[in-house]
C-alpha cells in the first residue's frame, strides 16, 4: 500500500495580489494569507483598513503612533529587534504579515487590543490564543 502524500499549499504572496498598492488587493491578499486564523484579517481591516501604504506610497504609518507600521501597524519600538532576528523587515508586506502571525502565535491578539472594539465579535479563546 503506497502511502499518500497531501500537496503542499501554496505559499500566499504579496506578489500575486498586484498592485499591492490598492486595498482590494491588499485585503484579498489578507483574507488568503489568514484564512486559517480570521481574526488576524479582521485585526487588518481595523488597524490599517489593508493598507500597507498611505496615499503617497509610502509604507502605512499610526496615526498615534508612527512607530506602528504596516498593514498590521506592527509597533517597531517594540517588534523591530525580534523581526530583525527573525530576517523579517515590516516594511515589506509578506514580512509584516509574516510577523503578525509569528506575534499572534506567541501572544495572541493581545498586541492588537488597542482597537479590540472594532474586531471584538471574536471570542476571548481567540483573542488570547495562548
Amino acid at each position: 500500500m503506497r502511502a499518500t502524500v497531501e500537496p503542499m499549499p501554496k505559499e500566499v504572496r504579496a506578489e500575486d495580489y498586484q498592485p499591492i498598492t490598492d486595498s482590494k488587493n491588499v485585503e484579498k491578499f489578507i483574507n488568503d494569507y489568514f484564512a486559517d486564523i480570521p481574526i488576524l484579517a479582521e485585526i487588518a481591516k481595523c488597524e490599517s483598513r489593508y493598507r500597507q501604504f498611505n496615499s503617497e506610497g509610502n509604507v502605512l504609518k499610526g496615526r498615534r503612533d508612527r512607530r506602528d507600521t504596516g498593514v498590521m501597524q506592527i509597533n517597531l519600538f517594540y517588534h523591530a529587534q525580534t523581526a530583525d532576528k527573525l530576517g523579517l523587515d515590516v516594511h515589506d508586506l509578506d514580512d509584516n504579515v509574516a510577523y503578525a502571525r509569528y506575534l499572534y502565535e506567541k501572544q495572541g491578539a493581545k498586541p492588537w487590543m488597542s482597537s479590540s472594539a472594532c474586531w471584538a465579535k471574536f471570542s476571548k479563546s481567540e483573542i488570547a490564543k495562548r
